[in-house]
């Protein structure tokens, strides 16, 4: 990945989807920055930046739900970031597995 290519917003920051690499479903959508980024592609661990509490937050740590990375990759305008991952446990902090179990729309 050329991390020069990543283009972040005015906060530093680029939206992340977390993709399960084995069935395809999208589990969910998080904020990264440079150094999480960074982190991410260096140990193969998935670590995110968190707005609220404004620090890393490696996914699973405490809870053991972790996320191992399979492959990342940027959008043609280098503004989102797919990440393919091994999820452990629900990926959702309320316990789902994806944190896009609300229908609005549509069918199941």
């Amino acid at each position: 990945m050329m991390l020069e290519n990543v283009n972040y917003n005015a906060d530093g920051l680029v939206p992340a989807i977390a993709q399960c690499v084995a069935t395809g479903d999208v589990l969910m959508m998080a904020w990264m920055n440079a150094e999480s980024l960074a982190l991410t592609l260096s140990t193969g661990r998935v670590t995110y930046y968190s707005r609220s509490r404004q620090e890393l937050w490696e996914k699973g740590l405490t809870s053991g739900h972790v996320q191992k990375l399979v492959s990342a990759r940027i959008d043609c305008d280098g503004d989102t970031i797919l990440l393919q991952v091994e999820q452990t446990g629900a990926a959702c902090h309320t316990g789902e597995r994806t944190c896009f179990f609300t229908l609005l729309t549509g069918e199941a």
